[in-house]
């Protein structure tokens, strides 16, 4: 079986190359080992988001009196809550694969392995093909923390399907992972720890943001312990102890549950890489051109794969811009504006470069700030809220960052994106007639 085209790994880099491909005509394969979605759509953003909307519609419930608006006794049903997340997961499965099969794309569910460029193996049958695109994207990464091996702890597969409410929760790590799970959690009413290494949490994203954010979730009950690292796990007849140590010395932390959410790492092992000798950098990461295009002629590399940005959007533009240089397409791959969102209540969101970053390198900024009290709308549905905008401009006005935080950044921060990516000014947004009352009318405000 010949194809112009074979993916490995069915994800957001995956299915995008897959559908791009065939509206263009070309001949493809896709090869998926679990389901069509990968991480994201299965067990990633989208059952975090739809649990997180649920922990959402509840707060609304809890504290609809700010609203003039009685709500007795609210409660939640977290079997339920789950059961929806299974479902919307099944509902997009079944869509991208009605996706594929219209655009003639042939779906092999296994695992697929690498013989050279031109030729993979499945399930005892050999393809062949003129393009490769790897999109195996990522895994949890559990640090060898002693004693970790003997606790049952768990990675964000298994809060996900979680349906008894602990009491109590640990969790190491607080990145976007760790903090949208402590934000649901704390919804429910669990008690939340939140172990961090670094001096704040949301590492990457902008700090005086972060820590606001961390500020109303510390009203809301959880316990940070920053700066902190851990040194062993253990199980015990009250629970699971997290002992670490900081500069106050050194403590624990007891909890019914605990999650592991320090990270993830690309998934290189187990389909025949090593097969294709390609070019990796420093990093150890696989070495891509503006095209995607490894070292090896033929051989794209898309998504979390190629370490560059672990972001389901990113693998989705990295995709496009694969499959338009196979199909001879003028177009190249900008990191200039990749936005980061973490879908907390309320959420944050950045784009560009960060304060930190830019005083890092040395660029000459400007910061403007504003509440995102100046629009009305967000004063009409955000009753005590603390919350800003931030955008940093070079010297002349142009944009080079935003970082938002309150609801809903996260439908907001393309607007940034895109000045950023064209080069536009703070200016600029005040020519473009925004709809009244809307809380994007901030960027006009600025």
């Amino acid at each position: 079986m010949k194809y112009q085209i074979a993916i490995i790994g069915g994800g957001p880099a995956g299915y995008t190359a897959a559908e791009a491909a065939g509206k263009a005509g070309l001949s493809v394969v896709l090869f998926e080992k679990r389901s069509l979605g990968g991480v994201c759509l299965n067990e990633g953003c989208i059952p975090t988001k739809t649990l997180l909307y649920s922990a959402k519609v509840y707060d609304y419930a809890k504290h609809a009196s700010k609203y003039a608006v009685n709500v007795p006794e609210a409660s939640f049903d977290l079997g339920k809550i789950v059961a929806r997340k299974s479902k919307v997961v099944r509902k997009l499965v079944l869509g991208i694969k009605a996706k594929l099969t219209a655009h003639q794309v042939h779906i092999v569910t296994g695992e697929a392995t690498i013989v050279d460029k031109n030729t993979i193996q499945c399930g005892g049958e050999t393809y062949e093909c003129e393009n490769l695109l790897l999109c195996t994207g990522s895994e949890t990464f559990i640090p060898p923390i002693p004693g970790v091996e003997n606790v049952d702890y768990w990675t964000h597969r298994d809060a996900l399907d979680n349906k008894e409410v602990p009491a109590s929760l640990t969790i190491v790590g607080g990145g976007v992972i760790g903090m949208e799970f402590a934000s649901f959690f704390t919804s429910l009413g669990v008690q939340v720890t939140v172990v961090e290494m670094l001096d704040e949490i949301l590492g990457g994203m902008d700090k005086e943001l972060s820590a606001m954010l961390r500020a109303e979730y510390a009203k809301k009950g959880i316990k940070f312990l920053l700066s902190t690292k851990v040194v062993g796990v253990s199980k015990g007849e009250t629970g699971i102890t997290v002992s670490y140590e900081n500069a106050d010395g050194t403590g624990t932390v007891t909890a019914d549950k605990l999650l592991m959410s320090v990270g993830r790492r690309p998934v290189t092992k187990g389909f025949g890489l090593e097969n294709l000798n390609l070019e990796w950098t420093e990093r150890r990461c696989i070495k891509v051109d503006e095209h995607l295009q490894s070292s090896v002629p033929g051989v794209y590399v898309c998504g979390d794969l190629n370490g560059v940005s672990l972001l389901a959007h990113t693998a989705v533009r990295e995709a496009e811009v694969a499959v338009h240089h196979i199909t001879g397409k003028e177009d190249v791959m900008s990191y200039r504006a990749i936005p980061g969102v973490v879908y907390t209540n309320p959420e944050i969101a950045g784009v560009g470069m960060s304060e930190e970053a830019l005083q890092a390198a040395g660029i000459p900024y400007r910061a403007v700030k504003l509440p995102m009290a100046y629009s009305g709308r967000f004063v009409a549905e955000n009753e005590g809220v603390k919350s800003v905008c931030k955008v940093l401009t070079a010297e002349d006005g142009t944009v080079l960052g935003a970082h938002m935080l309150g609801n809903p950044a996260s439908e907001l921060i393309v607007l940034a994106g895109m000045a950023i990516e064209d080069g536009k000014t703070i200016e600029d947004w005040k020519r473009y007639v925004f709809p009244h009352p809307t809380v994007g009318e901030i960027f006009r405000e600025l």
